[in-house]
């Protein structure tokens, strides 16, 4: 069982019931989102010990994200309640075609208001790694210095930093600052983990293997580039692997697959998995998430994702 920390806002979603635009659904059912409370839940899931940084606002939506914390046995203790700010929240549309439509509330959340000072609070000694997206950074400027003092304070303290960049062009003012920021802290990182169509933005190619490059040679450990369908481009200093990925007998909502592809990453890497291997995890738990409803209620228990991998074909 490895420690790892994880920062970021969940939210509270609302999930549209019906097809159709979000101005014209009248019924929607109730949940969490945000990706990195869904790798969290993954990775406890998966059996590791896992801490989450955030803040809620005093309602609600910030009575239940605690509960769903302490319910999946995730760590609350570096999660604050702010008095002044509300939980953000979100509406998914529901789609039978590609990714369905999104909306956010989130500006000026609690979650918006973290800092470098909430991470100068946290004892990196005692985690084996940490996991950061982009998304943090474009909340806020001052979640964008978390972010960065994060990496910075875990890499000081010999953690295993893993980063997805987790495009979210709606939360950054332009694409120039977006890009500038994701991958500066991308260089500072340990794994990157982009999709190739955010590899296009940020490296300017869609390539797997230029976008790989493009991070290694900034120094980082591994890039492993998500190629949809297709499944996983991964390359180190030493070794390149192309996995295919698992056989969707439905796909039922993409949202959540990239963050259930980081569980594997991150879990395979931290028990010694090889490369291949490790993305081969990914992609299964990945494909998992696409055959299930929500964001992250099919991630997968240990047994669950063996028994998928046991009897489930993967693609040409």
């Amino acid at each position: 069982m490895k420690r790892i920390l994880l920062a970021g806002e969940a939210m509270g979603l609302f999930i549209a019931g019906e097809e159709g635009s979000l101005s014209d659904v009248s019924q929607f059912s109730s949940a969490i989102a945000g990706a990195e409370y869904n790798v969290a839940v993954g990775l406890t899931r998966l059996e590791h010990c896992v801490s989450y940084l955030t803040k809620v606002g005093d309602d609600p939506f910030g009575e239940k994200i605690r509960n769903a914390l302490t319910l999946q046995g995730i760590d609350t203790s570096l999660v604050q309640t702010d008095v002044s700010h509300a939980t953000g929240f979100m509406l998914k549309g529901k789609t039978s075609k590609g990714d369905p439509d999104i909306a956010y509330f989130r500006k000026g959340s609690a979650a918006s208001t973290l800092s470098a000072a909430d991470v100068d609070a946290i004892d990196f000694s005692s985690f084996d790694a940490v996991h950061v997206t982009g998304i943090l950074a474009g909340i806020s400027s001052s979640a964008c210095e978390a972010a960065e003092h994060m990496i910075r304070r875990a890499k000081a303290a010999g953690c295993v930093v893993f980063f997805d960049p987790n495009l979210r062009p709606q939360l950054w003012k332009d694409t120039q600052t977006m890009v500038e920021t994701t991958n500066r802290l991308a260089s500072l990182a340990d794994w990157v983990l982009p999709g190739y169509k955010e590899g296009d933005v940020l490296t300017g190619s869609a390539d797997p293997r230029k976008i790989a490059d493009f991070y290694l040679s900034q120094g980082v450990t591994g890039v492993v580039v998500k190629t949809g369908e297709k499944g996983a481009f991964a390359a180190t200093s030493r070794e390149q692997v192309t996995v295919p990925s698992f056989v969707a007998r439905e796909i039922v909502d993409t949202v959540g697959a990239g963050d259930g592809f980081a569980c594997g990453i991150i879990s395979g890497v931290l028990e010694g998995l090889s490369l291949y291997d490790t993305v081969l995890r990914a992609n299964a738990i990945g494909t998992i998430q696409i055959m299930n409803p929500g964001d992250n209620e099919g991630l997968p228990t240990r047994e669950a994702l063996a028994h998928f991998m046991e009897t489930t074909p993967q693609n040409d």
